[in-house]
């Protein structure tokens, strides 16, 4: 999801050797001072090829939000606690087992001993043990996600749930100071190294099922404090997980390399993958053509050619449709006119034929949505039971009611897509023109590449500077319709709509709270419909639950349906036949 054309490799380095990770003379996790040699191999290694139209905006785990960055994080970082690619279960990680506490507020996780803190040097190709994980890391590292000043988003997520984090994070970022944030406010503690505490400000049911998330992981504060803001480049980077970063070079690739030194049981499967070569490649024609031409495992389908290879013999064999779970929208900025009315944000979400949309600008790919919560989610409401929808009746007397009649007097609105979703903006323009009288030229679009959308739209950045709407998708960090509509759209959430708080707040914070399923359901109902009911507060304009269809070679196996749907996608799990990959090649 990102925008600005930047200059496209068309060319294409295939490896024909390339070094390994490979343990020599491994010592014990409390010896900091062996080095695990790499040796070159006489064979090339096991690498998956693929490509990517976005760079990596963070791989630091306090302040990631975006796929691409959770998904590398969940390579690089290990949790408590991970998602099972295959059936979204929560399995121990470097956390063997926990309790919690009768009154559900206190939860305990015991850790295993064996893990390492290593640097990886990207010159050598050498990778060295630094120390061991030990409980503090995971104390310093959700501590330190709660600093409001890292201007991270899920931040505040944490904030919800965990006692005290709420208070570092909603405290103004001058007045913030690293002994607020590391000292006794949060209530995380590591009685000693391998058992980590954590205490909740309620009984949140669904706390468990965010245990894997990326902000609640360790992260190394020697190597934080020593590089600031660097800390997370290339040969500075110190990582526990079952890859390390070889090599980020923006506008051209990224490579990630196995660590040989991890422990079997905590690569998530029984995959193969030495090297994880990703080139950034933003036009999706030229990727298609590197699938064609065997240089890349993986590929999506651009619209144009999907009839084609539907109906090709062999690559009707290799196509998948999949569904992610991610809801796509249109975000409204509430801080300026005109979407500060809410009459406004009706009118303008009631003129969007979903149907319509997904056929004509999503290829068919997702199912249209008129609420925000996907099936699947724990106290989901029934799919597309709640909510106005496509209705522009109901439009035109709401921007009559928002001073707009016939759209006399709208003022020029400024639309922030990612690239590849300016059409996006054009479809709801040209609604706006049929069904509300506007005239087409007071909407501009602006295309930007992912990381620029993002801090745009950020609530520190000017109001004047922000634009009046953007494009954006949600997809779940943990099963549970807390996720969505608290967790993105309160007016707590450090979200970017600047929504003010109202009577819908109060039943978040309830719904949050309540232990009662059943009562759950009813109050998620509730809310769904305070959003986007006839008298909603419509904060976004929920457009289709996304599904894309994707190629995979032959020689390219895992679980592409069921991985990263909570979280980011597991490297450990796949699996490459070499031979018969640079057989296809022709080397």
């Amino acid at each position: 999801m990102t925008s600005k054309i930047r200059w496209l490799p068309v060319w294409i380095v295939v490896l024909t050797t390339v070094v390994a990770l490979l343990p020599v003379g491994f010592a014990s996790a409390s010896d900091s001072t062996v080095t695990i040699a790499a040796l070159y191999r006489q064979d090339v290694p096991v690498s998956r090829d693929t490509s990517s139209p976005d760079e990596v905006s963070s791989l630091d785990p306090g302040i990631a939000s975006d796929a691409l960055s959770i998904t590398a994080i969940e390579n690089l970082f290990l949790g408590l606690t991970d998602s099972d690619p295959v059936t979204g279960a929560v399995n121990p990680e470097v956390a063997t087992s926990w309790e919690v506490s009768q009154d559900g507020l206190t939860w305990t996780f015991h850790l295993r001993s064996d893990v390492n803190w290593m640097h990886y040097d990207p010159a050598s190709k050498t990778a060295a043990v630094v120390r061991p994980v030990v409980a503090g890391d995971f104390v310093y590292g959700i501590k330190r996600a709660c600093d409001g000043r890292l201007g991270n988003y899920y931040g505040s997520v944490a904030a919800k749930v965990i006692a005290g984090c709420d208070i570092v994070n909603q405290t103004s970022a001058e007045a913030t100071t690293d002994d607020l944030v590391f000292g006794d406010t949060v209530k995380i503690s590591a009685p000693d190294d391998v058992t980590v505490i954590v205490e909740l400000q309620f009984a949140a049911g669904y706390f468990f099922s965010m245990t894997p998330m990326w902000m609640l992981r360790a992260v190394p504060q020697e190597t934080i404090e020593e590089y600031g803001d660097e800390w997370t480049a290339p040969g500075n980077i110190v990582t526990n997980g079952p890859y390390f970063v070889d090599e980020i070079t923006r506008g051209v690739r990224r490579v990630y390399v196995r660590n040989e030194a991890l422990p079997l049981d905590l690569f998530s499967g029984n995959g193969n993958l030495e090297v994880v070569n990703y080139s950034v490649i933003e036009d999706a024609g030229t990727a298609y053509a590197l699938y064609l031409n065997h240089q890349h495992d993986a590929a999506g389908v651009p619209p144009a050619e999907l009839q084609n290879v539907l109906a090709d013999p062999e690559l009707s064999q290799q196509v998948r449709q999949i569904f992610t779970l991610s809801v796509y929208y249109f975000g409204f900025a509430h801080d300026k006119a005109p979407f500060d009315n809410v009459h406004a944000r009706r009118a303008f979400a009631a003129i969007v034929d979903r149907q319509a949309f997904v056929e004509q600008v999503a290829s068919g790919q997702g199912v249209p949505m008129i609420h925000f919560t996907p099936p699947g989610m724990a106290h989901a409401a029934a799919i597309n039971e709640i909510g106005v929808g496509f209705d522009p009746d109901y439009a035109v007397a709401e921007l009559e009611a928002a001073g707009y009649p016939g759209c006399e007097g709208f003022p020029n609105i400024n639309i922030a897509a990612y690239q590849g979703a300016g059409n996006w903006a054009d479809f709801w323009a040209a609604a706006a023109e049929e069904y509300l009288g506007c005239d087409p030229t007071l909407f501009n679009t602006e295309q930007l590449e992912f990381s620029v959308l993002l801090e745009i739209i950020d609530n520190e950045t000017p109001t004047q500077d922000r634009p009046n709407a953007w494009t954006l998708g949600w997809g779940p960090d943990y099963a549970d319709a807390n996720n969505w509509v608290n967790d993105v759209l309160s007016c707590t959430a450090d979200y970017n709509f600047m929504r003010p708080c109202t009577e819908v707040d109060d039943l978040l914070n309830q719904a949050a709270r309540e232990t009662d399923p059943t009562v759950r359901d009813q109050l998620y109902a509730e809310i769904e419909e305070a959003f986007f009911g006839p008298d909603g507060d419509y904060p976004i304009v929920p457009l289709f639950l996304s599904s894309a269809f994707s190629l995979f070679k032959p020689w390219y196996t895992g679980p592409f349906e069921t991985d990263g749907l909570f979280g980011g996608a597991h490297w450990g799990s796949y699996t490459i036949d070499m031979a018969a990959k640079l057989a296809a090649r022709g080397e």
